[in-house]
């Protein structure tokens, strides 16, 4: 909601202006899911979420080659693999599996139109991790097991857990970024498999549809036959008596972001803001509350980039430090080095933006969303209010996209 003092009320939503403190707000509202996406799992298993009975690594193999019949042999443990990290960390292993064949096109690795994907087999991603576009065709894994362990440990930073050691380096620097941690907290509830798909895969309106797809032909088929492997759930187990999740006693990582955020931004004091000691004057914010109350208008559902909804630090600017330790990280540069720190902000867009602008000697990196068509009144109009002799130095089509960039030119972040 734009803070108003209070809640809005609908005519106030649907014409933002009546509300003169919401102009300079960024605005995203939430649209209600379909009745089968509210039925999808949470990422994280438990008595109350556990894996079907009938759900085994010899029926989802089997289930992979009715529809891949070319699968290669090499990934016949690839179901096997699930289970074993599944149950030792705690995540429905089964939707796991279901996900990473949308990823991988049934272990095809391929678009669906004959042309190879963006990933190889040879990498042993199942969950396309790093590979965001632009020739990035993301990370490689030494052998199946590693590359189901990284989708998993991924899996649970969406879940907001804290991943100590991940095998995956879009793992750390996600987890580094702290990106997800403002969505995990306003969702205020276990992290589903529903909510995931808003976020991996930004430009695939349907993943969580697919998703269900997949889960529900599996059920509605393999699930009630005879499990032709049966050995390989003890196999899966390793000895293990029984298919209790594991539990985990750590700290959750939403819980650690928000204690690291409050830090960072005591240290940083007074400054919250990206040019919060040099906004400009109310008319040029009056320009920038109205290219924002266009953007509004136009577009009310939720962006689906990987971003936690958008960013809060105070009510002068909807912005954020991606680091809550930067602050002093950057204190700890030597006089006369120049310092740098990086930042979001969200229009709602997919699309992203990167700005450069200097304040009282610190260059400032803001990650700018914005929407398709309004790139250039967007970045304008926030560089008018908040970023004042800033210039855009680059246009990526996502938000993760565009922070890898920024990272490379500010790695202290």
């Amino acid at each position: 909601m734009p803070w108003c003092g209070r809640l809005l009320t609908r005519s106030e939503l649907l014409n933002p202006m009546k509300c003169q403190a919401a102009a300079s707000f960024l605005v995203l509202t939430l649209t209600a899911l379909p009745a089968w996406a509210q039925s999808l799992p949470a990422i994280k298993s438990g008595p109350t979420n556990a894996v079907a009975a009938c759900v085994t690594p010899g029926r989802l193999m089997a289930f992979v080659k009715e529809r891949n019949p070319l699968v290669d042999p090499r990934f016949d443990s690839v179901a096997t693999e699930y289970m074993r990290h599944g149950e030792e960390l705690g995540v429905r292993w089964d939707y796991a599996f279901f996900q990473m064949l949308l990823e991988t096109g049934y272990l095809s690795f391929s678009r669906g139109n004959g042309q190879p994907g963006i990933v190889r087999p040879s990498q042993n991603n199942f969950a396309g991790l790093g590979a965001t576009g632009r020739g990035q065709r993301g990370e490689h894994f030494p052998d199946i097991a590693t590359g189901v362990k990284a989708h998993m440990q991924h899996l649970l930073l969406y879940a907001g857990d804290r991943i100590v050691d991940p095998v995956a380096d879009r793992t750390r620097k996600v987890q580094e970024w702290g990106i997800l941690t403002d969505w995990q907290r306003k969702l205020n509830r276990p992290v589903t498999f529903s909510d995931l798909s808003r976020k991996w895969a930004p430009n695939d309106r349907r993943y969580a549809s697919k998703l269900h797809g997949i889960a529900q032909a599996y059920f509605d088929t393999v699930c009630n036959r005879p499990d032709p492997r049966p050995e390989l759930v003890a196999e899966a187990r390793g000895g293990r008596s029984n298919v209790a999740s594991a539990t985990n006693s750590k700290v959750s990582g939403t819980e650690l972001a928000r204690r690291a955020l409050e830090e960072g931004r005591a240290k940083d004091a007074p400054r919250s803001s990206l040019g919060a000691s040099s906004i400009v004057s109310q008319a040029a914010a009056a320009t920038a509350g109205s290219a924002i109350g266009e953007s509004r208008s136009k577009k009310t559902a939720i962006s689906d980039s990987w971003q936690g909804g958008p960013p809060e630090t105070d009510r002068s600017a909807k912005i954020q430090t991606v680091s809550a330790g930067a602050a002093a990280a950057a204190a700890a540069k030597p006089a006369g080095e120049q310092r740098c720190r990086v930042w979001t902000a969200s229009y709602g867009g997919q699309k992203a933006i990167i700005i450069r602008a200097e304040d009282e000697g610190l260059i400032n990196y803001t990650v700018l969303d914005v929407n398709e068509g309004s790139e250039k009144r967007e970045t304008e109009a926030y560089i008018a209010a908040y970023a004042k002799g800033g210039e855009p130095i680059g246009e990526f089509p996502n938000q993760l996209s565009a922070l890898d960039r920024a990272f490379e030119l500010c790695p202290e972040g």
